[in-house]
């Protein structure tokens, strides 16, 4: 007797197969109400979708492969065009000196192991990248509870284990890049103390979302305590908070914090336990050299192609819109030099302005967004600071339920968190976390520009 096997279905396919199943069901269930009342999800409560993305599994692996490979690229960076100098590609992104100083100083210690965040439009033909968080700051440590708790709305669950989808758990891959990556600080006849830390001035803010996730942590056989730098003491050169010694020092302080004297004084001796090998970091301060718009811009870069072989060049012209340093001359999508000021002035609607090392979406600037004289004005203040002009990218709608029996459309915004293939799977994948807009000219998708946040299904 043969088993009968779905059809293997695409992302936008699996959505539109759900949205009719759940059409024809008899069910009156609300499909986020084990998310909304789940205290691990309280930040999210009402600001959920009414159901989940998909990904087909030959877009799930082949999106995570041409991640990885953009990764390889943004490591290979220092030396295939700064000659191995990382102060050179420090400065090349915008760090000023404090921030230079002591990101190449902490890349002199330990290791640093694959991971990050991508956040990705789908255009219809295939996955644009728009920004690669290479970090341990890592927002969307929660995702896979978004999946559990989405699997208590029957209709889903039956659909879920119709097409054999599933879910990585993406908290459960971070933990064991972390186990990687300061292995020689992880202690063996107990469980790791690990602080999940950021800054004194940043702690009031997001302090209770890093003691949610140093409690989601006892999970996974870890010992976590949320905390900020001004709690350390160092006893002996080890880091110390409320009496307890702490092996891994989970970071969540970020590239702008660094240019605080304040937070350098902090971070000194936190960089002095590390080059002890009496605490490990994670990730290594370094992984925020590559993480950055920056970066991608040198990717993007015409004068850069012959660095790259043609698998490279293939992915990087397949997944990379067209994205460039704020400088008076560049070359433009067709690779004709052009003066960059004036070819971005002429076409607003058609480019987005970043910051290379801000996130969050700060300092983003859609031109399509404002004015004519707001657009120069930002352009002209931009000129050969730490900003990137990008080309737009115009995801394309994909059909969610509206919750009251209906469809509607939605523009995701999707992160796919990749971590190393020893970690996860061949691919990388570890999870996505989506965040949905109704809005097609919405500058940014962001929780904070009204997007609706979502857990995601894959294939495989």
């Amino acid at each position: 007797m043969t088993t009968s096997h779905p059809p293997v279905l695409s992302r936008s396919a699996l959505g539109r197969t759900y949205v009719g199943q759940l059409a024809r069901s008899a069910s009156t269930d609300d499909p986020t109400a084990a998310a909304r009342e789940s205290a691990t999800l309280e930040p999210y409560r009402d600001r959920f979708m009414n159901g989940p993305a998909f990904l087909g599994e030959t877009e799930c692996r082949t999106v995570a492969r041409d991640l990885r490979t953009v990764y390889d690229l943004l490591r290979a960076l220092p030396e295939r065009v700064f000659d191995g100098d990382l102060t050179a590609l420090a400065e090349a992104v915008g760090m000023d000196p404090r921030q230079t100083a002591l990101i190449t100083r902490g890349a002199r210690a330990g290791s640093l192991v694959p991971l990050g965040r991508a956040d990705l439009y789908h255009d219809g033909a295939g996955f644009r990248l728009l920004e690669f968080n290479v970090t341990s700051a890592l927002g969307g440590f929660e995702s896979a509870d978004i999946n559990r708790a989405m699997l208590a709305y029957p209709p889903l669950r039956e659909f879920v284990e119709q097409h054999r989808l599933g879910y990585q758990d993406t908290l459960g891959c971070i933990v064991r890049t972390m186990y990687a990556e300061c292995a020689a600080m992880i202690p063996t006849d107990r469980p790791p103390v690990v602080a999940v830390v950021d800054t004194t001035e940043n702690y009031p803010i997001v302090g209770s979302r890093l003691e949610v996730l140093a409690e989601m942590l006892t999970g996974y056989g870890v010992e976590g305590i949320g905390c900020h730098l001004g709690q350390f003491t160092y006893p002996n050169g080890r880091p110390t908070v409320a009496g307890r010694a702490v092996d891994v020092v989970l970071r969540y302080f970020l590239p702008e914090d660094l240019a605080d004297p304040a937070v350098e004084a902090q971070v000194e001796p936190l960089l002095a336990a590390v080059e002890q090998e009496k605490v490990g970091l994670f990730s290594r301060l370094d992984a925020e050299l590559y993480g950055n718009k920056g970066t991608l811009a040198m990717l993007s870069d015409d004068r850069h192609r012959g660095l790259f072989d043609a698998d490279e060049l293939a992915c990087i012209d397949r997944i990379l819109p067209w994205t460039r340093h704020v400088r008076p001359r560049g070359t433009d999508p067709e690779g004709a030099e052009v003066d960059l000021l004036a070819y971005a002035r002429a076409r607003r609607d058609e480019l987005i302005l970043k910051p290379t090392l801000l996130h969050g979406g700060n300092g983003v600037l859609a031109g399509w967004t404002v004015g004519e004289a707001e657009w120069q004005a930002r352009l002209d203040s931009a000129m050969d600071g730490p900003y990137v002009l990008q080309r737009r990218v115009q995801p394309t709608a994909e059909p969610f339920p509206d919750g009251v029996g209906g469809v509607q459309e939605l523009y995701l915004n999707w992160g796919i968190y990749l971590a190393d293939r020893d970690v996860v799977d061949e691919d990388g994948y570890a999870g996505c976390l989506v965040r949905g807009s109704t809005d097609p000219e919405v500058g940014v998708v962001s929780m904070a520009g009204g997007a609706k946040i979502g857990c995601t299904f894959h294939g495989g």
